[in-house]
C-alpha cells in the first residue's frame, strides 16, 4: 500500500511529516546533528539496511534537509551534511526527546539513562 502524499496539505504538521515524518529520517537527522556524515557511519550507528538508508538519504537530500559534499579525505565518496533547513530540526528533536523522557520511561528507566 502506497503512503498518501501530504506535501500539498494545508496543515504545516502534515507537510512536515511528509518531508521527515518516518522514524528513520528523524534518526538520520539526529545522527547528523551528532556529527555523522558518512553512509557507512549512518548504517553502522542505526543498524539500517543499505537500501532503506539510501532511500531515506536521497529523500532528505531532495527535501533540502541534507546536502552531499565530496569527502574531505576520499574524493570518490560523498558525505551528507545538514543544511540550514536540516539544522532547524534540532529543536523539534529536542522536544521529541523531552516528551519521550517525560512520558515513555518509568522512574527506574530514567535513573539509568
Amino acid at each position: 500500500m502506497r503512503r498518501k502524499c501530504l506535501s500539498e496539505d494545508p496543515c504545516p504538521i502534515a507537510r512536515s511529516l511528509d518531508a521527515v515524518g518516518d522514524w528513520w529520517s528523524l534518526l538520520i537527522v539526529r545522527e547528523a546533528l551528532r556529527g555523522q556524515c558518512r553512509f557507512s557511519d549512518f548504517q553502522q550507528g542505526l543498524g539500517l539496511a543499505k537500501n532503506i538508508l539510501a532511500t531515506r538519504l536521497r529523500k532528505l537530500v531532495e527535501q533540502g534537509v541534507l546536502e552531499t559534499r565530496p569527502s574531505a579525505d576520499r574524493s570518490d565518496h560523498n558525505e551528507y551534511h545538514l543544511t540550514e533547513k536540516g539544522r532547524r530540526l534540532e529543536p523539534v528533536l529536542r522536544a521529541l526527546a523531552t516528551w519521550g523522557r517525560e512520558n515513555l520511561f518509568d522512574a527506574k528507566d530514567t535513573a539509568a539513562g
